[in-house]
């Protein structure tokens, strides 16, 4: 399926990834969500220009976050670049149809000429879920079924397949194909043994989202993947890391910048979701070495991604550089500074 050329623990890729964030214009009020799009294209296209490998965009259906449609936006960039590779943070595959993301995506290959590719979760957001008809209850099996018609798919064959979450298939084939016979999913995971076992069973790639304490608590989970998949007879599979940062030209440029937008967006998912407020001190200790958080500067970034490749054994490392409403332009120049320093900087130390 073409996951040799998407990195190695030995030789690892470096990615982005956005949720198309809307910021505040210069009268404090939120850009358009159509501006926002906008925005995510130019920072793609920027990203491809100063050597990033990997552009993933997520899905949400929020006022907050522009992007509901990633294969769309990804299309655009793809028209405006030549190497990047193109993906999602996540597809939320519950509350959609595996056969059309499939052929969505197959799409998105074509007209990149080879460089699509998809990371499927359950999400961590369920607004899509009431959006188009489907409950909570079945919010397993939903994933678990669908996960499974997807792998069926990617065979580029007629599929017989039946479950409980939507009608049969037989003799059904997603199109359009692929030129490479295949079309690459990862899997995306929060942190439970039994997302990173299935995702190992299936053969897929894994993606952590590593948001909250230390990328440390991460590297059982990792083990048991890596086991888990020589158990299921497959090769060697990769690993990829997800975390929130912001990269500017000195630490302390860096958390200015970057406290106050992370400190609102996460004040806004906890009113949601039963969380207290963040602390800057909660903050420091994320930013710290051994924390979640990757920000400071091109030095300090690339010295802690190094350590995480290493602890982890990545394969890939994605820097989520949006939050909140962090303006464009200091995105802009976080993702100029990823590229030229930090990821050339991530090699060195990693010899």
């Amino acid at each position: 399926m073409g996951y040799e050329i998407l990195g190695t623990p030995q030789r690892p890729t470096f990615g982005l990834d956005t949720f198309g964030d809307v910021e505040n214009g210069a009268d404090g009020q939120p850009v358009s969500q159509a501006e926002a799009i906008r925005q995510v294209v130019a920072e793609g296209v920027l990203a491809d220009q100063v050597g990033v490998d990997y552009f993933g965009v997520g899905e949400h259906h929020r006022a907050e976050m522009a992007v509901s449609s990633p294969d769309v936006v990804l299309a655009a960039i793809a028209g405006q670049t030549e190497r990047i590779r193109l993906g999602t943070a996540v597809t939320v595959l519950s509350s959609d149809d595996p056969v059309r993301v499939y052929e969505r995506f197959a799409t998105l290959d074509a007209v990149s000429r080879g460089r699509a590719e998809v990371t499927l979760g359950r999400g961590s957001f369920t607004e899509s879920f009431p959006l188009f008809g489907y409950s909570l209850e079945d919010y397993e099996a939903l994933f678990a079924e669908k996960l499974d018609l997807f792998t069926h798919l990617q065979g580029e064959k007629p599929v017989d397949w039946s479950g409980t979450v939507r009608p049969a298939l037989e003799g059904a084939q997603a199109f359009p194909v692929t030129e490479s016979g295949s079309l690459p999913a990862w899997v995306g995971v929060g942190g439970t043994p039994q997302s990173v076992v299935r995702a190992a069973a299936y053969g897929l790639p894994l993606v952590m989202a590593v948001i909250g304490g230390s990328p440390e608590r991460f590297a059982p989970l990792a083990d048991l993947y890596r086991r888990a998949v020589k158990e299921a007879g497959h090769q060697e599979l990769p690993i990829s890391m997800h975390s929130p940062g912001h990269v500017a030209e000195t630490d302390e440029l860096a958390v200015a910048q970057h406290f106050s937008h992370h400190q609102a967006a996460f004040a806004k998912i906890g009113a949601e979701r039963g969380w207290g407020p963040m602390s800057r001190a909660d903050y420091d200790a994320m930013a710290g070495p051994r924390g979640a958080l990757f920000v400071g500067s091109p030095e300090t970034v690339a010295r802690k991604i190094a350590w995480a490749v290493r602890a982890l054994g990545l394969s890939r490392f994605q820097l989520k550089y949006s939050v909140g409403s962090l303006p464009h332009e200091q995105r802009l120049n976080s993702i100029r500074l990823y590229g030229e320093q930090v990821v050339p900087r991530v090699k060195e130390l990693l010899g």
